[in-house]
């Protein structure tokens, strides 16, 4: 049997080896939590400990796959260990004890979505058309997002001090909100947490079950937790005492959502007699990537110390670059990425382009299409969120829960039966006047005198096809089923001509059913219940694909990832720290350790860019410099060296991807204020290892670029045939100004540009 302490350092196994009494342990970035995690549990094992009586949270289903994998390996076997995240959990005690609360067990998940056009729908349904507005959709979003963060009914909600626009409003929206998904017999994400605390709160019974179950609790991502879910596991712990919680309050960054980074220190006063340790030693960056991180998050005030070190090599000096407009920034960090991957032997999918603000992307998206990096956006339109996708999952979901009026709504005229708003409000009308739901008016629709004859008809047939899929649910198996489903539905045949759109359409539903039956294949026993939890509880980073390309993420989106190089872009003041955090002490800090996440994510090289003037919100303003670049650039040594050659080829050829900014002069693109500002002082090298100067050096020995004449005619694999109208520079320098017919002149370094000469 491996020695399960063999591949762990003196910090990690003294973690390990404390398996008794309530433990918090401070784990640095990179410093292998999750390898002290599993171990621990292992351990736990080797001592005796039943995997009945361990339970393991994490923050994402990605960890949790992740962890169980390693524990398999490590073990053989886990059966009766839960190890999921802490909304997977709650689904699956309410799952079994919520009938005690009043609701079926068949309960809907909804997701944020869901959410949202309920609450669309009630404000229709509450206001005149003149006092609908976006205004007050959001604002009644918050509040209730609000109320539920603090477990707050409607009622307390609205004495308890919070305020803001349309308060008043907003809790009578809330109110009606809390209405329909009860009679929808359905959560939303918050509930799950909600309804499980009152469940422990008001049945002993189901609390002390709990307790005694998971005598050994292990929770990742500590500092992630907000008050609720804080309480919970709280109320979990109290009778045993041995919980084990992994959190690092450096890289605490979800406030805005409700996280408390309190509760790391929360937690040592509820819990006497807590072992604090701490995991410094990083094995992810490099020494020079880690002294930034470290100078860096110093400057917050409220943290327990820590300092990450790391045995690794010295490494790449950071990278900073200050561009005269958000173009140029994005095409500094287009011809870096080429350089990279040709000369240093990156790949595109090693390398992630970090944004504050998913605002910031477009120029990025702009300059890689231009120059044919593949990329992929992180945070996109993800496979579950899909119209054809959602259609399906509605149809499963009405299955599953009859009263889920949302689904009802979504697909009862999908595929078109001729169903519209009118025949709609004919069932919502005839609903409200017996007081009933909108399927029992349906499945009674022989009955409903107040419902025209022509709706009826149409309505019948709906109803008809409703009860056929839920006998077939009962009947066949689940590859039939599903079969059946989309046959019976006609979404076989939704979509039949032949646009990229329909294939791209038609595709995603052949995945879907893929994805469908391996459930099923890999989860023997699961209900439709169980399938369609799993899928409305995948997070983000869960649904992260395999990407061959550049990562454009927020930072939010990308915490617990790493890559080989990073680029940290937008970091002006106002963007990064975000100006709103001016006024608050707390969210400054919290900004200040997302830079420090930031950093964090870069194991080889990192680059961090601005500009010194941004069009952003409808109009261009000029900034100045992010407060943690000054604090990086007071805090470090070291002299710039000024950017050369291609850079000064580029200002030379007009500096700018089409239309130049107003108050741009050609001889400060890349020369003049850059290297100006970048001496004053500056913690960063610029352009100074070998892949960097073979890049921005000209090497005309090795670029002929002399077939390309004005006049000539190329083709660009985005844009499609041009004209080149001037060239410029010579070498690896040579710049081209090309027309196409539809988007007007573009200047593109011939070194890079994805043409051909036709």
């Amino acid at each position: 049997m491996r020695d399960i302490f063999q591949d762990l350092n003196d910090e990690q196994k003294v973690c390990v080896q404390a398996t008794e009494g309530p433990v918090l342990v401070l784990a640095g970035a990179g410093s292998g939590k999750t390898r002290v995690l599993t171990h621990r549990i292992a351990c736990l094992i080797r001592k005796g400990v039943s995997p009945y009586n361990i339970l393991a949270i994490t923050f994402t289903n990605k960890a949790a796959n992740e962890m169980k994998e390693r524990l398999v390996a490590m073990l053989g076997g886990i059966e009766g260990m839960w190890v999921c995240t802490i909304h997977s959990m709650c689904n699956r005690i309410l799952r079994r004890f919520i009938d005690r609360l009043g609701y079926s067990r068949s309960f809907s998940i909804y997701s944020e979505e869901d959410r949202d056009r309920v609450i669309k729908r009630i404000i229709s349904d509450m206001f005149s058309k003149e006092e609908v507005n976006e205004a007050l959709f959001k604002d009644a979003r918050y509040h209730i997002s609000n109320a539920k963060t603090n477990c707050l009914s409607p009622r307390q909600y609205a004495v308890s001090g919070f305020y803001g626009e349309n308060f008043e409003l907003a809790c009578r929206i809330y109110e009606k909100y809390e209405e329909v998904l009860r009679a929808s017999n359905a959560l939303d994400f918050d509930d799950l947490l909600i309804k499980a605390y009152h469940l422990f709160l008001n049945h002993a019974d189901v609390l002390e079950h709990y307790q005694d179950r998971f005598k050994y609790i292990h929770i990742d991502e500590f500092q992630d937790t907000n008050l609720i879910q804080y309480n919970l596991i709280k109320l979990m712990a109290q009778k045993h005492g041995n919980i084990f919680a992994v959190g690092d309050d450096d890289q605490s960054i979800y406030g805005w959502r409700g996280a408390e980074v309190r509760n790391i220190y929360r937690f040592m006063k509820d819990f006497e007699g807590t072992a604090l340790l701490k995991l410094e030693r990083n094995y992810r960056s490099t020494k020079k990537i880690l002294n930034l991180a470290n100078v860096v998050i110093k400057n917050n005030t409220v943290r327990i110390s820590k300092r990450l070190w790391t045995q690794n090599e010295e490494g790449e000096s950071a990278v900073k670059f200050e561009a005269t407009d958000e173009r140029q920034e994005a095409y500094y960090v287009a011809s870096m990425i080429k350089s990279l991957v040709a000369y240093s032997g990156y790949n595109y999918s090693d390398i992630a382009v970090l944004i504050r603000l998913n605002a910031l992307s477009n120029p990025f998206e702009q300059e890689f299409l231009s120059y044919g990096l593949p990329y992929k956006v992180f945070g996109g339109f993800k496979f579950y969120e899909r119209k054809e996708i959602k259609d399906i999952i509605a149809y499963l979901r009405l299955i599953v829960n009859p009263f889920d009026e949302e689904s009802l709504l979504r697909i009862i005229n999908f595929p078109k039966r001729g169903i519209g708003p009118s025949a709609v409000a004919e069932l919502r009308a005839a609903a409200q006047a017996e007081g009933v739901m909108l399927y029992d008016v349906i499945l009674n629709i022989k009955q409903q005198p107040a419902v025209s004859a022509a709706t009826a008809r149409k309505i019948k047939l709906f109803r008809d096809v409703a009860v056929a899929l839920m006998e077939a649910s009962e009947l066949l198996e689940k590859e039939e089923f599903i079969s059946r489903l989309l046959r019976i539905t006609g979404l076989d045949s939704a979509y039949p001509n032949d646009t990229e759109e329909n294939i791209n359409r038609r595709l995603n539903i052949d995945e879907f059913v893929k994805s469908f039956i391996k459930y099923f294949e890999d989860n023997e026993g699961a209900t439709l219940e169980d399938f369609l939890a799993s899928v409305t509880l995948i997070s983000d980073i869960d649904s992260m694909e395999e990407n061959s390309g550049v990562n454009i993420a927020t930072i939010h989106s990308v915490k617990g990832l790493e890559f080989k190089v990073v680029f940290v872009c937008g970091l002006d003041e106002g963007l990064f720290p975000i100006s709103r955090a001016y006024d608050n002490p707390d969210d400054l800090e919290e900004e200040r350790r997302l830079m420090y996440v930031a950093i964090t994510r870069a194991k080889e090289r990192l680059y961090l860019t601005r500009a010194k003037s941004r069009f952003i919100y409808g109009r261009r303003n000029f900034t100045i410099s992010s407060r943690f670049l000054r604090e990086l650039e007071e805090c470090l040594e070291g002299t710039p060296k000024r950017a050369t050659g291609f850079w000064d080829a580029r200002a030379s050829a007009g500096g700018f991807v089409g239309k130049k900014p107003s108050g741009y002069r050609e001889s400060a693109a890349f020369g003049g204020d850059y290297a100006q500002s970048a001496s004053a002082g500056s913690a960063f090298k610029v352009s100074s290892t070998p892949a960097q100067e073979e890049a921005f050096t000209g090497k005309e020995e090795k670029g002929d670029f002399s077939q390309y004449k004005i006049g000539g005619r190329i083709y660009h694999q985005k844009f499609g045939e041009g004209v080149i109208v001037s060239l410029s520079g010579s070498g690896y320098n040579a710049m081209a100004d090309i027309a196409f017919p539809k988007i007007g002149i573009k200047t593109f370094a011939l070194k890079f540009a994805p043409i051909k000469l036709l």
